[in-house]
């Protein structure tokens, strides 16, 4: 890594800084000679490529910019193989990769200018991974240097940082196991100015520290937006000539014309019909263009129909800043109308259905027994996952025709996001010992269906029995920025997300914030308004809460479909003989009993089937494998296995036999073993001792006498 030239003969450019205790390098020239730039960024250990390719034309007929950004988890980084039996090279990218791409993603969209339709991509690759960290903000940071040195109008640059409190501090860079072990798991992304982006995970964590968190988070990632500017700085990066599609100002002229006076309080009606209202006045604009342009409106019928939806975000934003209403006539703080049941489905082992306002969500949750846990094994992580949240929602749901296929990005952002919000107060798996699966079909949507998504997966929760620690709700909270001027809403809708300048959803406790996450339109945003943004929050959430507890606030008798789980605690030497040889005894006992049974190192033995009988035959079967044998102990109707003529053997437990010596076989003076016993008849018999050869001594005589006298 000394090289100062590369093969090309061009110099090897390289910038440093602190940051948070170690050096951060980006390093510009050693590879990627075809990439419109390609940044690698250094932070202990953790090596990260980020390349950034910018096309030199704009895309025609575009109506969004086409931006695509992918994180790119390489096991070898990490010193592993796959784990798949079958699978060794990287494949689809794993659930984790792509929130991490999503994570970068959402603090470097907005940096565009808006009308930009030159096709860029990113792409950060994880070449080489320090355990002691997450590498995922030092792939944010080189992606954002790539792009930085494209020259395209990426306003730039962009840093995050991960941040854990631990021991009461918050602390950059913290390892994976104080952040799963601590209360917070928090990334904030942000440009110099302001942050742009936040992301928690949290143990009912109050308002005041999260606001704390994110303060230190923008102060200490400033050096790694200053070492960018350096680079930029130091290579002198030539601006990329371009063009902005922008809506033709004679077009938007014309339709504000003709829709002035027909927006206003017309339209400050309840969904959805405001939104019939909208489409109505969105036809009858299209119909007088068409008759006033003929044969040519065909053509332009789309800058038309933009110029309408520009008119509209407008007058939503007007009515907030201006006077107050929101545009289904709501005040800043008022939640839409709250509805839910629980138990609907009569199969499922928990079900509800949560609705507010016309956002709906059905949830579905799924028990089994923990073999069912999910195997995770990526770059990062290996082991189980518990408990999982999955999220639909179909094209029906906002009244589009769609194909149906494998979950996007969002949606799976969306499931983790509501996955998040409910995992701080799920039993442990010892009061619980089973995996649980939660599911969200969205009904319908108008605005913050990953809360709706939350709260129905708490009262669905409930409704299957899993005894939760608290119950969790959540809103989605907008905001209106006019100049200088913050105005913060509560339980935003779809015209109020589309116009507005900030998404920000927080879930929480009664005690705390369990997760949120939040995302900027506007270029930045000083922490004082995120603190604001919190404390409504709060009062929404609080709100929403209530509603819910009328509808269920303890767990309900488990479904009888559902399968019950017992578990019990054995000598871990023990394993080998429930198992058996070559799994021989652990096979009769499961296929005897109709039970599954899972056991674990540390000698927990779970047993599962939705017949309680079953459970208790295959857990005295399993006791009766591993239990020890004790001196004093009566043992009743034990089979003899072997008759001798000094005595008989008794088998007292699987495979423990002990001797009855004829002297022990009776009160009266036994001539032959075989005089008293054959084998095959079952005895009560007492252990009297074990000698230090671990032979077991029987009394069919003690055990007879200590009998009579009970």
């Amino acid at each position: 890594m000394g090289q100062t030239i590369n093969p090309l003969g061009k110099e090897i450019i390289k910038v440093e800084t602190e940051l948070c205790g170690r050096t951060l390098s980006l390093e510009v020239g050693r590879v990627g000679f075809r990439t419109s730039a390609s940044v690698i960024a250094r932070y202990g250990d953790t090596v990260v490529l980020g390349t950034a390719m910018v096309s030199n034309k704009s895309l025609v007929g575009f109506d969004y910019f086409p931006l695509s950004i992918d994180y790119e988890e390489k096991m070898y980084a990490a010193g592993k193989i796959s784990g798949s039996r079958f699978i060794k090279r990287e494949g689809r990218p794993s659930d984790d990769a792509i929130l991490i791409g999503r994570l970068i993603d959402r603090p470097i969209r907005p940096l565009w200018p808006k009308g930009y339709r030159h096709e860029a991509q990113g792409v950060a690759s994880v070449l080489s991974m320090d355990p002691s960290f997450r590498p995922d903000m030092v792939a944010m940071i080189a992606l954002s240097a790539a792009f930085m040195l494209t020259g395209a109008p990426f306003d730039g640059p962009v840093a995050g940082l991960r941040v854990g409190l631990v021991d009461g501090k918050y602390t950059a860079f913290a390892t994976p196991d104080q952040l799963n072990d601590g209360d917070l798991d928090l990334v904030v992304a942000g440009t110099k100015d302001g942050v742009m982006m936040v992301e928690a995970g949290a143990s009912e964590v109050t308002e005041e520290q999260i606001a704390e968190a994110i303060a230190y988070a923008f102060e200490a990632m400033q050096p790694a937006i200053a070492l960018q500017q350096e680079l930029v700085e130091k290579i002198g990066v030539t601006p990329q000539e371009f063009t902005l599609e922008l809506p033709d100002t004679i077009i938007q002229t014309e339709v504000n014309s003709w829709i002035e006076g027909r927006l206003g309080e017309d339209l400050r009606k309840p969904y959805p019909e405001r939104n019939v209202l909208v489409q109505n006045l969105r036809e009858e604009m299209q119909a007088a263009m068409a008759e006033k342009h003929g044969d040519d409106y065909t053509a332009i019928k789309n800058e038309y129909d933009e110029a309408f939806q520009s008119a509209v975000h407008k007058d939503v934003r007007e009515g907030i800043i201006k006077d107050g209403v929101r545009p289904d006539g709501r005040g800043l703080t008022e939640i839409r109308t709250l509805s839910s049941e629980v138990g609907l489905l009569p199969r499922a082992h928990g079900s509800s259905l949560f609705t507010r306002g016309m956002t709906q969500a059905l949830n579905i949750v799924t028990l089994a027994p923990l073999s069912f846990n999910q195997v995770v094994d990526t770059m990062e992580k290996e082991g189980e996952r518990r408990y999982f949240h999955h999220y639909n929602a179909p094209g029906y749901t906002v009244g589009e025709v769609r194909r149906l296929g494998s979950p996007g990005r969002r949606e799976i952002g969306h499931g983790y996001l509501a996955e998040r919000a409910v995992t701080a107060v799920l039993p442990s798996e010892s009061e619980f010992p089973y995996a649980i699966r939660s599911v969200t079909e969205i009904m319908s949507q108008n605005g913050s269906t990953s809360m709706a998504a939350t709260c129905s997966s708490v009262l669905a929760l409930l409704n299957a029995g899993v005894p939760l620690k608290a119950m969790v709700s959540g809103i989605a909270m907008g905001l209106m920025v006019d100049g200088e001027r913050a105005i913060v809403l509560s339980d935003i809708a779809d015209a109020e997300d589309f116009a507005g300048d900030m998404d920000f959803k927080v879930t929480g406790t009664e005690k705390g914030i369990t997760a949120l996450q939040m995302d900027m339109k506007v270029h930045g945003l000083p922490v004082s308004v995120l603190k604001q943004a919190l404390d409504q929050g709060k009062d929404g959430r609080a709100h929403i809460l209530e509603h819910m507890k009328t509808t269920i606030t303890e767990p309900a008798p488990m479904s009888p479909y559902a399968p019950r789980v017992e578990s019990i605690q054995i000598n871990p030497d023990k394993i080998r003989e429930v198992i058996g040889k070559g799994g021989e005894m652990i096979q009769r006992i499961t296929g005897e009993t109709n039970t599954q049974i899972d056991i674990k190192d540390d000698g927990t033995v779970m047993i599962a089937s939705p017949d309680g009988e079953s459970i208790e035959a295959a857990r005295q079967w399993i006791l009766s494998i591993t239990a020890e044998p004790e001196v004093g102990t009566i043992y009743k109707d034990k089979p003899v296995m072997t008759v001798m003529d000094f005595g008989a053997f008794v088998q007292i437990m699987p495979g423990k036999d002990g001797l009855v010596h004829v002297s022990e076989m009776s009160n009266e003076r036994v001539g032959h073993p075989s005089d008293v016993v054959k084998e095959g008849d079952l005895v009560n018999v007492k252990l009297l001792g074990i000698d230090e050869r671990g032979r077991l001594q029987l009394s069919m005589k003690a055990a007879a006498q200590e009998l009579e006298q009970k």
